[in-house]
């Protein structure tokens, strides 16, 4: 299913990186040893993980994951990778909320021991909706799940954004507040319209892109709603599963303050990505699973609140994926594994459906 090689996630050296978490977990935990420190396969290209083990008799929990900022000289997909930033959204959402969010054990901001700041947090078994090959494909455990079992899943999952929206008082998510002028949901914008500008800087830039963002302000909501702690990536690829309940939410790097929806259009577009692209390899997919209408209500049952101009906030985060495919794909020809064709655009995986969104036709062709 992929258009050019899987792209390469990191250029540290593992072993490398082993002995300096050994050497650093030593002096943080005195007599403690880190041991079976490994990568996993799926590792993104933002910020990387790294699962080891603590020997120690004090060790607060045995089995933990560290997440490292991106190594900057590595043509990075995002410009900045905040830390303590992270470190301090989730522990705020898992105590407010009760949401399984895995306990952070320590941050660590001196570039110094591991090359770039990061922190550890306890290590949740489980299983996660693939990625690679994708949830919606034939061949794993989701896709083989009955409807109740997967209905089951989708409802827990949108429970998790309903309490995590409900649960943490906005003036304590202050410190996520986006910097500009304008309500949150203009400085959200904004910020990914600077996204963006980095993303072409000495690049070609795309046209279907720049007309969703045009398309954005003609669909811009009367009424943009309260602010509320974004958890930014939500979606059931980032959610560690017992069985079909989440056991642990992952990756806050996006984290922000934003009206609900904008959380809501992200669950909803990224599960319709996986859709489309399946559909066009020739199979069935999940139709009926993680459906718009189906969210918004159950939504709009667990919390009173009836999402609103969601065909503006399923377009923004189709745009916001794009923007995140085009560096991807920027990325790769910097390490000279893809070519930059003529149209730009094609870069995007998902062109089809962002252009029928800009146009107003994708949600009628799905009628």
């Amino acid at each position: 299913m992929a258009t050019a090689p899987r792209p390469r996630t990191s250029t540290r050296e593992p072993e490398e990186i082993a002995q300096r978490l050994t050497a650093w977990l030593g002096r943080t935990l005195p007599g403690a040893k880190a041991v079976d420190v490994t990568v996993p396969e799926s590792n993104g290209m933002s910020s990387e993980t790294l699962l080891f083990d603590i020997e120690h008799p004090r060790a607060p929990v045995r089995a933990c994951a560290l997440r490292l900022a991106a190594d900057p000289s590595a043509y990075t997909i995002f410009p900045v990778y905040d830390m303590p930033r992270q470190y301090r959204t989730m522990r705020l959402a898992a105590e407010r909320t009760g949401i399984p969010v895995p306990r952070v054990l320590w941050l660590e901001e001196d570039h110094g021991p591991l090359g770039a700041p990061f922190f550890v947090m306890e290590r949740v078994a489980g299983r996660v909706p693939p990625d690679v090959m994708p949830y919606t494909y034939e061949g794993n455990w989701l896709h083989a799940a009955t409807d109740a079992e997967r209905e089951r899943l989708e409802g827990a999952s949108i429970d998790v954004l309903a309490r995590l929206h409900d649960g943490v008082p906005a003036a304590e998510a202050d410190f996520l507040a986006l910097p500009g002028d304008g309500s949150p949901l203009r400085r959200h914008v904004e910020a990914q319209r600077a996204y963006y500008a980095w993303v072409v800087d000495g690049r070609p830039r795309s046209p279907l892109i720049e007309s969703a963002f045009d398309r954005l302000e003609e669909l811009w909501p009367r009424d943009e709603g309260d602010a509320v702690l974004n958890w930014g990536d939500a979606r059931i690829g980032n959610i560690i599963y017992d069985g079909f309940a989440p056991a642990a939410v992952l990756d806050w790097e996006m984290a922000a303050l934003a009206p609900r929806e904008v959380d809501l259009g992200w669950t909803v577009y990224l599960h319709r990505f996986f859709q489309d692209l399946t559909e066009s390899f020739g199979q069935s997919g999940l139709p009926d699973f993680l459906r718009r209408d189906r969210v918004e209500a159950r939504y709009a049952e667990l919390t009173g609140h009836t999402p609103r101009d969601m065909d503006f906030h399923t377009l923004y985060a189709a745009l916001r994926h794009a923007v995140v495919m085009l560096r991807v794909a920027y990325r790769q020809a910097h390490f000279g594994e893809v070519s930059v064709p003529a149209d730009p655009d094609t870069l995007i995986l998902h062109h089809g459906s962002l252009r029928a969104m800009v146009q107003g036709s994708y949600w009628d062709d799905l009628a």
